[in-house]
């Protein structure tokens, strides 16, 4: 790594503390380099990162293709704004849609912009496409879901912090138990003509990767589908390679020849992607649609000055090239097994304060023993941070772990070591 700053790590934290908004509640660790699946601090401390930037940043820190690409089309041609063509974005979208199989894409820059771009979608659609009289269109979503914190989406959060003081909320939508088909059968079945799609996350990330059975999603499609219902699956987390499959909607393999299985492929009609598309370098999100769904966006219904952008473009096809290239999808479904079976003999050891883990391929959980209110998962990640090893609680008692998909087994084993001892400690 390069030379340490010679500001202390406090120094910066006062500085955020003094003149930045006080949104996030992070450990005090100030990062300064990564590469791979490591950081390091300010001081020159190495740590393993396992939360990659909520697996934005799959392809791992600064990989050499993915920056490299970013320079030289930067000093070609950053942005022109949507008002011209650029020779970048053809050629991605003809990528993009061949690599996910789908007809068009719309594209934006972070994830919540690409879950909005969906729900303006299956609205105009439903309308325009269903006959759902004007204003009564309806969006089944999915109670602890986490989608992002524009005002449209916090209006179906059920995350106090997420959703407190920021009314009025934007009506048109309705919440359903995750993982509950019978619930979402029920719901669907009541006045299925107002409703324009189900908005759903494959595993639900945020709110402590809650992994739905196997035939949740495949029958949530199949009731979209016998409703004239759109399927929209929010792949920001789940998808490029995370949960050991392409998508997470392809089940437990992969899918479009991206690995070596085929595995059975649930369709969505519209599916959002972001943060790995750009590997972590570049705000980029994608909607995807087929033509029959997309032809309702016309010029000046929707768009973003920077959406599609030339730099955007190279990045995230590069991206996507990397996944490919270095097998990481298949990288992740391996080591997800180790990971769990590791965290697996840690809970059947240490049940007092462990109760179990959870997850698909390289996005896992570990659940406390205690409760949500209590301190124990936070000061269990200071002290894993103390070791080496960054992770993030999150709903109070769960920690998640996402590391880089590039992580190699003896890496991955080191990691887990780490965490043994942390847990040895605090039992």
């Amino acid at each position: 790594m390069t030379e340490t700053n010679n500001k202390t790590a406090q120094y910066h934290i006062d500085l955020e503390d003094q003149h930045g908004a006080h949104n996030y509640h992070p450990l005090p660790v100030v990062l300064s380099e990564g590469k791979g699946c490591y950081v390091w601090d300010v001081t020159g401390k190495q740590y393993f990162d396992f939360l990659s930037a909520y697996s934005a940043v799959n392809q791992g820190h600064c990989h050499p293709r993915i920056v490299d690409t970013l320079v030289e089309q930067s000093r070609k041609l950053s942005l022109t704004s949507r008002a011209f063509h650029n020779d970048r974005l053809g050629e991605y979208e003809r990528y993009l849609t061949k690599y996910f199989g789908f007809d068009k894409v719309l594209p934006m820059n972070t994830g919540a912009e690409g879950v909005e771009t969906a729900i303006k979608l299956c609205r105009k659609w439903g309308y325009e496409k269903k006959g759902i009289p004007t204003d009564q269109a309806r969006i089944i979503v999915c109670g602890q879901n986490f989608h992002g914190r524009t005002t449209t989406i916090i209006s179906f959060s059920s995350d106090p912090d997420a959703k407190g003081s920021f009314g009025p909320y934007t009506p048109g939508f309705e919440t359903v138990p995750y993982g509950d088909v019978e619930a979402m059968r029920t719901a669907l079945a009541n006045q299925p003509e107002t409703i324009a799609g189900v908005l759903v996350e494959p595993i639900q990330g945020e709110a402590g990767v809650f992994v739905p059975g196997e035939d949740y999603i495949p029958q949530v499609a199949a009731l979209c589908r016998e409703h004239n219902v759109l399927f929209i699956a929010d792949e920001i987390q789940t998808g490029i390679g995370r949960t050991g499959a392409l998508l997470r909607i392809c089940g437990d393999c992969s899918c479009q020849g991206h690995c070596e299985q085929q595995a059975t492929y649930t369709r969505p009609d519209i599916l959002i992607l972001g943060k790995a598309l750009s590997g972590g370098t570049y705000p980029v999100s994608a909607v995807l649609a087929d033509d029959p769904i997309m032809e309702v966006i016309k010029p000046g219904q929707h768009g973003s000055t920077f959406g599609g952008n030339p730099v955007a473009c190279a990045v995230a096809q590069e991206a996507l090239e990397v996944i490919r290239d270095e097998k990481l999808t298949q990288n992740a479904r391996q080591l997800g097994i180790v990971f769990r079976q590791r965290m697996q003999e840690l809970v059947d050891q240490y049940p007092a304060l462990l109760s179990l883990v959870r997850g698909k391929g390289l996005l896992n959980a570990l659940v406390i023993n205690d409760s949500p209110d209590s301190k124990t998962a936070w000061n269990f990640c200071l002290a894993l941070a103390e070791h080496g090893l960054l992770a993030k609680p999150t709903h109070g008692n769960i920690i998640r772990f996402a590391p880089p998909l590039v992580i190699s087994e003896q890496e991955l084993h080191e990691a887990c070591d780490i965490i043994a001892k942390v847990v040895r400690a605090m039992a």
